[in-house]
């Protein structure tokens, strides 16, 4: 075995990490809780010796790993591999995550955006691999959002850029996470939809989304699924917001691929039909035809293999 990469999912609540091949293929995988609690030393001292444990456990050695890629929430100094700011890990601001995992493992490190990481995963192993202009959009707790134009990452002068998420799709709407309203964020993510169901408890009390045991978006979209109206009412709202969101970013960037990933992608049709259909209200008729929206094939270990390719890119 030659060219294999680490590739470490780092999240506020638990880590997977995995060894993959440059066709992306894992050999094996870990999850670990993260513990950020802990502090930000332990956190990433646990996290080399889960990736120590998995080179051995897969019989290969640390010569051949060419490098660890770590996609981590935040804005990030992807020249540095610093750790800028994250609301995930309070922390972790100022945090240099490259030197120290690199000094833990003596493996060579490279840290970028989760949200980035994620669309070069989908560069380097999706359904449209290689496409040399595509869009990412996350769609988990938050929204997250990665460009390639040109066959590059797209990142800006200090390296913030892509932060789709937080595209102002309505004036005046809910307050977002970051301090604005109206963003995708506070419209379109997971959070978004809990926060709407919990508004609309009073004027729909009768609703199959409340007799569930717990309020989640999943809750949400089966109950849409099942033809609940406070819950269909919602997931309009979802779609409304992604498809305005989207049709900005055709005319902007004018991609061939946005893929949709995230933990909320997993709702399927109603979420992809939904955007599909209304995105001609959003998009002048001659980007009509310039474009594709589909949900992300990688969903599973869409995490480890985005971490991963982001060494396959640096290094390409």
């Amino acid at each position: 075995m030659s060219n294999l990469v680490i590739g470490v999912d780092l999240g506020g609540t638990e880590t997977k990490i995995g060894i993959v091949e440059e066709n992306g293929r894992i050999l094996s995988k870990s999850i670990i809780p993260t513990k950020v609690f802990e502090g930000r030393i332990a956190v990433v001292t646990r996290i080399a010796e889960a990736i120590k444990q998995l080179i051995m456990e897969t019989g290969s050695s640390v010569g051949e790993i060419i490098g660890i890629g770590v996609g981590s929430p935040g804005s990030i100094d992807h020249e540095t591999g610093t750790v800028l700011f994250s609301p995930n890990l309070p922390d972790w601001s100022g945090f240099e995550l490259t030197v120290i995992l690199e000094k833990l493992t003596g493996i060579r490190t490279f840290v970028e955006n989760d949200a980035n990481a994620f669309v070069l995963g989908e560069w380097a192993f999706g359904a449209f691999k290689g496409c040399k202009h595509m869009i990412g959009l996350t769609l988990g707790t938050g929204v997250g959002g990665g460009v390639i134009t040109h066959g590059t990452l797209m990142t800006g002068k200090n390296g913030y850029g892509g932060e789709l998420g937080h595209t102002i799709v309505q004036i005046g709407g809910p307050l977002c996470g970051c301090g604005s309203h109206g963003c995708l964020e506070a419209l379109a993510s997971a959070s978004a939809v809990v926060n709407m169901a919990r508004e609309y408890s009073k004027r729909f009390s009768k609703s199959l989304i409340y007799q569930a045991p717990q309020l989640t978006a999943r809750v949400v979209f089966d109950c849409a699924k099942a033809g609940d109206l406070a819950a269909s009412m919602i997931v309009e709202r979802v779609t409304d917001a992604l498809a305005a969101a989207i049709g900005n970013f055709v005319h902007i960037f004018n991609p061939e691929h946005i893929v949709i990933g995230g933990g909320m992608s997993r709702a399927g049709s109603i979420l992809i039909d939904g955007i599909r259909k209304k995105l001609p209200r959003f998009v002048m008729p001659s980007f009509s035809d310039t474009f594709q929206v589909n949900l992300s094939e990688l969903v599973e270990n869409a995490g480890i293999t985005g971490a991963a390719s982001i060494v396959f890119y640096r290094l390409s």
